[in-house]
């Protein structure tokens, strides 16, 4: 049994009955790495000031805005996904053909600082929540991923944790790249 099952054990019997859990079947490791960078990533917005929000990142052309906004619509269609094969409906693509990502960037980078700091917590609790409750055989049911390929919902939990480690780095504020779990780092 691995450290992260005997904390995960650990934990089950603190919490006792009436608590849920995340599947059996779900990629415990994968989400491990996704949770963890949810909070390495708000941890590092959280030490930009407000005027600090909208200036360049690390990604040509947009600002620290932008890179808060593509995190928090990553998990926003993760979770249309996850949500639509826990209902047993069809799964939409992650990214609708009709949608068009820069110009909802654009706007979405124009919002307030509270709304942006909202928009990443709410929509990461969201899909923490929707993953928590997927029932194990949905992680394997497929969904259109962002290159429009078919890939079961358990490739979102890496997705997730490549995206927000990266994104890190890409505020600009200090994220270095020995501060990422070594199965991230380029090779």
């Amino acid at each position: 049994m691995s450290t992260l099952d005997e904390a995960r054990d650990a934990l089950r019997q603190r919490q006792g009955l009436g608590a849920r859990y995340d599947a059996s079947e779900a990629p415990a490791q994968d989400l491990a790495l996704a949770r963890s960078g949810t909070a390495y990533f708000a941890r590092k917005l959280n030490e930009l000031d407000d005027a600090a929000l909208y200036a360049p990142s690390q990604v040509a052309g947009k600002t620290r805005a932008h890179v808060i906004c593509a995190v928090s619509y990553q998990a926003r269609a993760i979770s249309r996904q996850a949500e639509a094969a826990a209902a047993g409906t069809e799964i939409p693509p992650l990214r609708d053909p009709e949608w068009d990502a820069l110009e909802d960037l654009d706007l979405g980078a124009t919002l307030p600082p509270r709304a942006l700091r909202h928009l990443f917590d709410h929509s990461a609790v969201h899909l923490d929540v929707v993953w928590r409750d997927l029932p194990g055989a949905g992680w394997d049911l497929e969904g259109a991923g962002a290159d429009g390929n078919p890939r079961p919902l358990r490739a979102t939990a890496m997705e997730r944790a490549r995206m927000l480690w990266q994104s890190a780095l890409d505020l600009g504020n200090g994220a270095r790249m020995r501060d990422l779990p070594p199965v991230l780092r380029p090779e």
